[in-house]
């Protein structure tokens, strides 16, 4: 794995995806960029800040980015899933930053570190994708220096927040369908088909936190994400959405895709924020997306679990 910048909505599950590629000696992590989405952007950026300095870190920048969707009033936040402040009202026992926040917008750090990039550089959006639309709005040749987009959102089997939309997509249907329709992009769509399988149970979550400080302070933000999976799901686990994907970004092949076209739905109907994925024998488009159909759960237990555990 070389170089990774992750655009983030801090949120639990973006906690340990944060650590995991922050943790990783193989990862050139460049730059973490925040947006509204679990909770509002003041919440998400004070989160990254603290992760990246809870992962000694803080060498990394972080910009604040889009603080709304691009046309349309979203939804309000769920705060039941992630608490308040996005880590179950515990972000504040998490160690603050030394340097604090890049002066530069969200899409401006990304378009420099872009730019100064001497290799290709994977993106990796979990949360709303504001921040990647109007980047590739306003500097067209960043396209050229980006790998994959592995992004975590969406899916082929319907949606958590309407019967059509995952919350991510939700968030921003129009940014959506702004990245799933430029041309000359790999995109890599790791969605709810896949991640509504990578539980990680209550004894899982037990031995990381005896495992060291690191285990210890992300299980210790768990608290009101376990409790929301624990209803709907019906056992004492969580799911690693973002954790997928970032798994996927560095350490490609963790998911299986198939090639599809992919559009979003900006209509106001019921379908509103659905990523539609045509199955039709023989159907093409420009716009094709390597949509993850199955992934190695196991594997991504293990990377986790062997990442968070050990020293950089």
């Amino acid at each position: 794995m070389g170089k990774l910048i992750i655009d983030t909505d801090p949120g639990v599950d973006d906690a340990f995806a944060i650590a995991l590629a922050a943790r990783d000696p193989e990862v050139e992590l460049l730059g973490v960029t925040t947006v509204f989405g679990n909770v509002p952007l003041e919440h998400t950026t004070r989160n990254a800040l603290r992760l990246l300095s809870l992962c000694e870190r803080t060498e990394v920048p972080v910009a604040a980015g889009a603080g709304r969707p691009l046309v349309h009033p979203g939804m309000p936040p769920e705060e039941t899933v992630h608490g308040a402040d996005g880590l179950s009202g515990r972000s504040h026992t998490l160690p603050g930053h030394p340097h604090g926040l890049d002066e530069r917008h969200a899409v401006t750090l990304l378009a420099d570190l872009l730019h100064t990039a001497t290799e290709p550089v994977t993106l990796a959006p979990i949360g709303p994708l504001t921040n990647i639309a109007t980047l590739l709005a306003a500097h067209p040749w960043a396209k050229a220096k980006i790998d994959r987009i592995v992004l975590m959102g969406g899916g082929t089997e319907g949606g958590n927040v309407t019967p059509s939309a995952e919350f991510n997509i939700s968030c921003d249907p129009e940014a959506a369908a702004r990245v799933f329709g430029e041309d000359g992009l790999r995109r890599v769509l790791v969605g709810l088909n896949v991640t509504s399988r990578t539980t990680v149970d209550g004894a899982w979550l037990r031995s990381l936190g005896e495992s060291g400080a690191l285990g210890a302070a992300l299980c210790g933000l768990v608290d009101d994400y376990l409790a929301h999976y624990s209803s709907t799901l019906g056992e004492d686990a969580i799911l690693m959405h973002d954790s997928l994907a970032v798994a996927e970004a560095i350490r490609p092949g963790i998911v299986h895709t198939e090639e599809l076209p992919v559009q979003v739905d900006t209509t106001f109907g019921p379908g509103r924020g659905a990523t539609i994925a045509d199955r039709r024998p023989g159907a093409s488009g420009a716009h094709l997306t390597e949509v993850a159909t199955g992934a190695d759960v196991p594997a991504l237990r293990e990377l986790l679990r062997s990442t968070l555990t050990q020293g950089r």
